[in-house]
């Protein structure tokens, strides 16, 4: 490999989606400590947390490069890029959190009918504080970063409405990522309840059922997650606001009357563009051209926007377009 194929290399790493990358390390390094601990204290939800942490790390390795592969450039056979390489990489990662699953509910289940003694309290409690906090740190990551994809970005306690409100609008491993941590940081409280209950008191059937419950919280993750991905394989409409924000740009331009026809369709993180503009009666070919070519720059310089495909046609002199809000331009 030359330098130049190195360095080609390196730009895609340094464009792929962060917070996996982190959370894969962050993940790692605690299914490590969750399966050790596991081995000493013989804790059903810690053998949990351990399966979840696990599914989530090797999962998170899988969308850091499928993130970094979607970032390749178009090419000439394939023109519309390598943005749904990363639904491609996603689905792999349901498949690994929906086994993991499986193992958790199995050992919850052989938990009820033959629980454990927990040895080991302050191990424990020592390792699932660490989960928290790693995790949490991920999670307080990850949602910040859906306000900066979603152009969004709030401050303090307000990061977490933001989160909420704008995950569907984030790139589908900041989603996963995002979904794997809520569950990552509940399942971890919900452990460490159940850690305590069962060594200071004869509740030991809590150990099994929260060992349940944390493996149909990866369900439901696998669930969310693939449906999101596989939608986005098919090929999925931007969300209207991003809709109506190409189409304020374009009906900016004075020329502009209206638009005929507009399709947005996402891939990945990022939005391709096809319309038909109609323009205003009379102008010459030439400017005609021009126009669209300053409409076609203009939209192609947005960050979201990686292909812009415009037609144009003169006005038809019914105004067509119309937003939600009932505002026809």
């Amino acid at each position: 490999m030359n330098v130049l194929s190195k360095q080609s290399l390196w730009e895609l790493v340094k464009k792929g989606n962060k917070s996996s990358l982190y959370a894969m390390i962050g993940n790692t390094v605690l299914a490590v400590a969750k399966g050790a601990a596991y081995m000493v204290s013989g804790s059903g939800a810690m053998f949990a947390s351990a399966m979840h942490s696990l599914a989530d790390s090797v999962n998170q390795g899988f969308v850091f490069v499928g993130s970094v592969l979607s970032e390749k450039e178009p090419t000439e056979k394939f023109p519309t890029g390598f943005g749904r390489v990363i639904n491609l990489f996603c689905m792999i990662a349901v498949i690994v959190v929906s086994i993991m699953a499986y193992e958790t509910i199995k050992e919850g289940i052989h938990l009820i009918n033959h629980p454990a003694e927990v040895r080991g309290i302050l191990l424990n409690l020592s390792i699932l504080l660490l989960n928290i906090i790693i995790d949490g740190a991920i999670l307080v990551k990850v949602m910040k970063e859906i306000g900066e994809e979603a152009r969004d970005i709030r401050k303090g306690m307000g990061i977490i409405q933001g989160a909420i409100k704008n995950v569907k609008k984030a790139s589908p491993p900041t989603r996963l990522v995002f979904y794997e941590d809520v569950v990552a940081v509940s399942g971890a409280v919900l452990a460490l309840i159940a850690v305590l209950v069962s060594y200071f008191t004869a509740f030991q059937l809590l150990d099994g059922i929260v060992t349940i419950i944390i493996g149909f919280l990866m369900v439901g993750v696998a669930f969310r997650v693939g449906y999101d991905n596989m939608v986005g394989l098919i090929g999925v409409a931007a969300p209207k606001e991003v809709e109506d924000k190409v189409a304020d740009m374009i009906l900016e331009h004075e020329m502009v009357m209206d638009i005929f026809k507009m399709r947005i369709i996402q891939e990945g993180r990022y939005y391709h563009v096809e319309a038909y503009l109609e323009l205003k009666k009379g102008l010459p070919l030439s400017q005609a051209d021009d126009i669209k070519f300053a409409i076609q720059e203009k939209l192609i310089a947005d960050p979201d926007l990686t292909d812009v495909t415009l037609g144009i046609i003169e006005d038809d002199g019914v105004q067509g377009w119309e937003r939600d809000d009932g505002t026809i331009h």
